[in-house]
């Protein structure tokens, strides 16, 4: 009964959303434009964050786009700060006025501007206004909030119930617990050390629920991207690279600096270290560079083939090129939520694969080196 219910939602999840997606494409202004080149606006504008959250829209019977959702705050600095609501912008087509300033959403972008809303471009076409330094609560702030509540209510609610009922869960602590628990004895112990491992696990588990999270909820019909977003992926990356050298042991940097040790005498490494020790302080870099594009890439590729899929739909129009469509997305749509998993999985295994090698001392270091090359 719980699987039949729970392919039921998934069905009514890929419906909603084929049915926003057919509401945006069909209710265009531009004559001009031909469905392709809707539909891949469209996905443009579902991978993009915005300064509204909307649900969906329509045509009413004055023909008038409306737009189901609600306006965010915009917060921009320009000369002093600018605090108004974005449906000032209407979506993007009005000018909004502020202190005599006038500012265009541009793209997603905030861009000042005259009264009538010019844009002055380069010779590449990119535009050339002034932007103001832009603290907005976008769709995608929006989404981060409600994940660190869930997570905030949801874990301290497992506290509690683990202090009222002697170390056993209750509730929704009875699936998650397990998952905690895995974090701790199969990712973290093994890669970090028993002594050490439980300084970093507040991160882990917390970047593997956030990250977790934040996946599922790019898989509902809200429309949020979040995770596909490069600039919020490169933050998750920085606060596993400070963790990682700023926690770092004297034998940590010793290998990065003399990757060799004892191994080679000295008139050895004047010939192997100008090439070995630049290697391995790239290596500093590239270690959290490899985990921002991997979940990067990953997830906004996933949203990519899934929205195609879906405006194929409106491509084909036929039932079977449309039953077609429809089967690959929900397929599609199944794997995504095992890769939603997967990805929160990797960029916790990688990072405390990457805290072990920090907190690595002498007599594990060899040790440490075999997981590598076994990896």
């Amino acid at each position: 009964m719980r699987i039949n219910f729970t392919k039921f939602l998934l069905v009514a999840a890929l419906l909603l959303s084929a049915s926003s997606f057919a509401k945006e494409v069909s209710t265009s202004d531009d004559p001009k434009k031909d469905l392709k080149t809707e539909i891949k606006e469209y996905v443009q504008h579902h991978l993009k964050d915005s300064h509204d959250f909307s649900l969906y829209s329509y045509t009413n019977e004055q023909h008038e786009h409306v737009y189901v959702g609600f306006p965010l705050p915009v917060i921009l600095w320009d000369n002093g700060l600018k605090v108004f609501s974005s449906s000032k912008f209407h979506h993007g087509e009005e000018i909004a006025e502020v202190d005599g300033n006038y500012y265009k959403l541009y793209h997603s972008k905030i861009y000042k501007t005259d009264a009538e809303g010019t844009i002055n471009y380069d010779e590449a076409h990119h535009p050339i206004n002034e932007k103001p330094i832009d603290f907005s609560i976008t769709k995608s702030v929006v989404m981060i909030f409600v994940t660190c509540l869930l997570m905030f209510f949801l874990f301290s609610g497992l506290a509690k119930s683990y202090g009222k009922n002697g170390g056993i869960p209750t509730g929704a602590g009875r699936f998650f617990e397990p998952i905690i628990l895995y974090i701790r004895d199969d990712i973290a112990r093994p890669n970090i050390g028993e002594e050490k491992y439980k300084k970093y696990m507040p991160y882990l588990l917390s970047i593997f629920f956030f990250i977790w999270f934040l996946n599922i909820f790019g898989l509902t019909p809200l429309g949020v991207n979040v995770t596909g977003n490069i600039a919020i992926t490169f933050a998750l990356a920085l606060l596993t690279f400070l963790f990682t050298n700023f926690t770092g042991t004297k034998d940590y940097w010793k290998h990065i600096f003399d990757p060799l040790g004892n191994t080679l005498p000295w008139y050895g490494k004047l010939l192997l270290y100008p090439i070995l020790i630049p290697i391995e302080v790239l290596g500093i870099f590239i270690k959290p560079f490899s985990l921002l594009i991997r979940l990067y890439a990953n997830m906004q590729a996933g949203h990519i083939v899934l929205m195609s899929l879906i405006g194929l739909m409106f491509i084909f129009k036929s039932w079977l090129g449309s039953s077609l469509s429809f089967g690959l997305a929900f397929a599609i749509s199944l794997i995504e939520v095992l890769v939603a998993l997967l990805q929160a999985y990797i960029f916790t295994m990688l990072s405390a694969l990457y805290f072990g090698f920090a907190s690595e001392t002498h007599e594990h270091a060899e040790e440490h080196e075999g997981e590598v090359q076994h990896l």
